[in-house]
């Protein structure tokens, strides 16, 4: 198979790295918003209410399993903005509001999650949360875990995915269960509107959850502004290297994204 390589020299790639881990370590940018990168919350769903502390003006991410829909009560329109992207849901409370329950709905199979979300000037924690269906019980008797069962969290596949493309050899270290995968070679109309070609380089696969690294290169004069919103497919986490490419020609012309996807890129996308 052929491996699209990773340009610049030695030393960009290290500097490269350096700055994704920085922004590993600071931000998670998913769809629309970056969001300081708290150590994610993860509640496996039993059947009971969860509850959502949110702070006034302050967006959170939860994370499903799947992509879902979110019926917003009547009382809280207003008061409550949501967008839903894959199986990201961004939560911002605008105004205060007493405890409301919210359900949400997952479209691939139906079920149904309970929320009790309530919104203060003071709030709760701004770090991700991450809702996940109880395992079902193994029938494997065996003591080995075969290669790609284990799921990493998001932030552990990114810092992963940037590792491999861009730390010296010293520095990079295996992630359990993590395994390579193929991807499309040559270009993919990744985003819209024409002006930014995207360059698949290289993909992994954790249990049932995959990460992309995707070149994106300014092909314009003009510098652009990456917005998840313009990117085709279901991802359930985007996480941009930088925001901003500068005209086609100057050294910044060019960045990195780290898709989160529940499938391989070319199915999702």
């Amino acid at each position: 198979m052929q491996t699209n390589s990773v340009p610049g020299s030695s030393a960009f790639r290290t500097a490269v790295f350096t700055a994704v881990i920085w922004l590993c370590g600071l931000l998670l940018f998913s769809a629309t918003a970056a969001v300081a990168l708290e150590p994610a919350e993860r509640i496996v769903w039993r059947k009971s209410p969860i509850a959502l502390e949110l702070g006034v003006g302050q967006e959170r991410m939860v994370h499903f399993p799947g992509p879902v829909s979110v019926g917003i009560p009547g009382a809280l329109q207003g008061r409550l903005r949501i967008q839903s992207s894959g199986g990201t849901v961004y939560w911002l409370a605008q105004q205060a509001f007493p405890l409301s329950r919210i359900l949400v709905r997952s479209l691939d199979d139906g079920q149904v999650y309970l929320l009790d979300v309530a919104a203060s000037p003071e709030g709760g924690s701004a770090a991700p949360m991450e809702i996940t269906l109880p395992r079902q019980p193994s029938t494997d008797t065996s003591n080995q875990t075969p290669a790609g069962t284990v799921t990493h969290g998001y932030v552990s596949l990114t810092r992963f995915a940037a590792q491999q493309l861009y730390a010296p050899q010293r520095l990079q270290s295996p992630l359990s269960g993590v395994v390579r995968v193929p991807v499309p070679n040559g270009p993919v109309p990744l985003v819209r509107g024409g002006a930014i070609v995207s360059t698949p380089l290289a993909s992994w696969r954790s249990g049932h959850r995959f990460v992309t690294a995707v070149q994106l290169s300014n092909a314009s004069p003009e510098a652009q502004e990456l917005q998840a919103e313009a990117l085709r497919g279901a991802w359930l986490a985007a996480t941009f290297q930088h925001h901003r490419l500068l005209p086609v020609g100057d050294e910044a012309d060019h960045t990195v994204v780290y898709l989160i996807s529940d499938g391989p890129f070319s199915h999702v996308f």
